[in-house]
């Protein structure tokens, strides 16, 4: 059978897996490989491994326990190795970049940033601040027949949203950028504007929390922020 991989922590990683269970319908147990001063944490992969909500819970829940006690290098869901020995090799073989990343991550969380705002508020804001749009919108109240004028407003404040939304993306990130190591732009998607990972400082989290929070009250309620973590550090794998 296949070996399932999760993580590869530094060989003195404490490893603490006691009671956990690994994928597959009866919970695989779990077993570690080393090599090259390394530790992958491995089960056996079952036949017909699929994405279900069991086996991604139990794959996350194996890095939520490596992550509290040390640097983790986590492994997407779903990698494969041939077998043991070859999970051995790998490690062996690649050790230096591991142990690079390894030390990228160690002391470091990830927090996942998703912001999105009110519609009906970025449409007044529109209408506001651009007189061409309030000369559009006015003409096409009057007229409602005029094709030309709608299609002049409608791409108008396309785009006039889409340049609010990555100014204010931009904004959002450089405030926050002094509080974390690094950050890592995701493709947003609706109703958010921004997704972004920001890798922070283990005992820095609540004060990044705090910026997110304080950068939030700056917005007003007219902007939602949602933050997620800490998470395995995949966005900076």
């Amino acid at each position: 059978m296949p070996t399932y991989v999760y993580a590869i922590t530094p060989g003195d990683h404490p490893l603490a897996l006691d009671g956990l269970q690994g994928v597959g319908p009866d919970g695989s147990e779990l077993r570690v490989v080393h090599g090259a001063g390394l530790a992958a944490v491995v089960s056996t992969a079952p036949e017909g491994l699929r994405a279900k909500r069991r086996d991604l819970a139990a794959h996350d829940a194996v890095l939520q326990q490596l992550m509290a006690d040390g640097a983790v290098l986590p492994m997407r869901f779903g990698l494969l190795g041939p077998d043991d020995a070859a999970v051995a090799t790998a490690l062996d073989e690649q050790q230096d970049l591991y142990r690079g990343r390894l030390e990228e991550l160690d002391g470091r969380l990830e927090y996942n940033l998703k912001v999105s705002r009110d519609e009906a508020d970025l449409l007044r804001e529109i209408l506001t601040g651009s007189d061409e749009a309030r000369r559009l919108n006015e003409n096409t109240r009057r007229n409602p027949d005029a094709h030309d004028a709608k299609v002049r407003l409608g791409e108008l404040i396309s785009q006039e949203v889409q340049d609010r939304q990555r100014r204010a993306g931009e904004e959002i990130v450089g405030a926050l950028g002094p509080a974390a190591v690094n950050s890592a732009p995701a493709q947003a998607a609706e109703p958010h504007f921004l997704n972004v990972s920001f890798l922070v400082e283990r005992d820095k989290a609540a004060e990044f929390s705090q910026a997110v929070h304080e950068d939030a009250e700056r917005r007003g309620d007219a902007y939602s922020y949602h933050l997620h973590g800490p998470l395995p550090a995949y966005s900076f794998v």
